[in-house]
């Protein structure tokens, strides 16, 4: 198996957490996307979108989408579980995860401020006031959904890390690069800090990867 992936991507993040949560330790290879190396046309011959993260099984199926690819090893290696067995549960910790991946992180995403300087011209405070307004109106929902619903445990839902935390704890850190100020968000600061506190999570950090700079 090989992961390739770049330590400062947050979807990328969200695997090497899911990853190390199952005990499955692939070989990496880094894409390094600020030198474009995503654009490479051996990496796009594997995976037409150009993005991380891309896993190659064993059996040599290319899987593309974090949240894809965390379901797969979710079927693949069932314990410990990141979904409730329950549907409702199950359903809640989907929205989660699906709010941050699909609502959050493409605003934040490289590519698209990368197009709002280089293409429509707006400045670096610009670019970094965009990211923070999009990280704060998504973090606010998270955080008033969280605070008061009542399966909310140690982490988004009950005592055990689910997929929502593993999309959580990266979009946490991509609002910290923009200097969002998180104060406002007290429950995803406690659900971050017992998250972080397990080792899959810590080793899973950005600045712990081979390829930090």
């Amino acid at each position: 198996m090989k992961l390739y992936d770049y330590f400062r991507s947050s979807a990328a993040y969200r695997v090497r957490i899911a990853l190390n949560l199952k005990g499955v330790a692939p070989e990496r290879a880094s894409v390094h996307l600020r030198r474009g190396a995503q654009r490479a046309d051996e990496y796009l011959a594997m995976n037409p979108q150009g993005l991380v993260p891309s896993l190659v099984t064993d059996a040599g199926d290319v899987l593309t989408q974090s949240l894809a690819i965390i379901e797969w090893l979710e079927e693949s290696y069932p314990e410990p579980g990141l979904l409730p067995a329950d549907a409702a549960g199950r359903a809640r910790v989907r929205a989660l995860a699906l709010a941050i991946a699909c609502d959050i992180h493409p605003l934040n995403n490289l590519r698209v401020l990368n197009y709002l300087t280089g293409t429509l011209g707006i400045t670096d405070a610009q670019r970094d006031g965009w990211a923070r307004y999009w990280c704060d109106v998504g973090l606010e929902a998270i955080e008033t959904r969280l605070a008061r619903e009542s399966a909310t445990g140690k982490f988004c839902h009950g005592g055990t890390p689910t997929i929502a935390d593993v999309c959580l704890v990266p979009q946490l850190a991509n609002a910290r690069r923009v200097e969002l100020d998180l104060a406002p968000y007290p429950t995803l600061l406690r659900i971050e800090s017992a998250c972080i506190a397990l080792p899959a999570f810590a080793a899973a950090a950005p600045q712990r990867q081979p390829d930090a700079e």
